[in-house]
């Protein structure tokens, strides 16, 4: 008896623990809001800082080009989810179940690319967006970040593909399936929360990025989100904190309403995957 009461107290005291550390990360949140709906025109919040107000939101939708910011983050993280995720699932699923010469120096070269700083590769492929015209085009951008995360999602996945026990396959073999419809109606149901989470997590990286974005998008109409952000504290006589908290409570909004939808999916699919390396 007295043993089940003391874990049940040390129960009690981590989820307080816990839940303590949850409302401590959400004060800067918090503040960020509360600056966005401010009157006033400085970082800090003070009693003379007016009335609240829902004007900077108005000013960074109306005024400004954030939705031509939404829309081009969105045509570039959704372009990169798309062509990352269907080259690297089949990949990932070779990798996993396919024996073949040199896979494993594959694998371990891929790893290798993958490791390498973003900016080491930016001047070549400035210089090869040039020579090809793709410089200021989603094009280039998304074949670049998919390029990056392909290789993130065969090694993200593949350890997923490796929990999924061979004998489901060889009798769904038995009884007469194609290797279509093993794959169609088995395999990617099985491996569904791996592929979700990897896709929000390609999502977020390019809805994120910044250095590759403001590098090969020339004009302020072609900025993403990360871009326009930084755009808008750009200029030291326009700079405005308010305004630029509003920018990016809305730049949050999307990638919260996603995280929101797929959360039951979060922890089989970043676990299960490390079942078998």
């Amino acid at each position: 008896m007295k043993q089940i009461t003391k874990k049940k107290l040390y129960l009690l005291f981590l989820n307080i623990f816990f839940t303590c550390i949850c409302l401590i990360s959400l004060v800067p949140i918090l503040y960020v809001f509360l600056l966005s709906v401010s009157s006033g025109g400085g970082a800090l919040i003070t009693g003379s800082s007016g009335s609240l107000t829902l004007e900077n939101y108005r000013k960074i939708i109306v005024e400004e080009p954030f939705l031509r910011w939404l829309f081009n983050s969105i045509i570039l993280s959704v372009g990169t989810m798309l062509l990352a995720m269907i080259t690297s699932v089949g990949a990932s699923y070779a990798f996993s179940r396919f024996h073949f010469r040199g896979k494993n120096n594959a694998m371990q070269l891929l790893l290798l690319l993958n490791a390498f700083p973003q900016i080491l590769s930016m001047f070549a492929i400035f210089r090869l967006f040039r020579l090809m015209n793709l410089l200021d085009s989603h094009a280039g951008l998304i074949f670049v970040y998919a390029g990056s995360m392909c290789i993130f999602g065969i090694w993200n996945m593949k350890g997923y593909f490796d929990s999924i026990p061979i004998e489901i396959e060889e009798a769904a073999k038995i009884d007469g399936s194609s290797n279509l419809q093993l794959i169609g109606k088995i395999i990617m149901p099985l491996a569904r929360p791996a592929i979700i989470v990897t896709s929000v997590m390609v999502l977020i990286f390019v809805w994120n990025e910044y250095l590759f974005a403001t590098t090969f998008m020339l004009r302020e109409e072609s900025y993403t989100l990360a871009g326009g952000l930084y755009q808008l504290q750009a200029n030291d006589y326009s700079r405005s904190w308010p305004l630029f908290s509003a920018a990016a409570i809305l730049v949050s909004v999307p990638i919260l309403i996603i995280f929101f939808c797929i959360q039951k999916h979060m922890v089989s699919g970043l676990t299960a995957g490390g079942v078998k390396g």
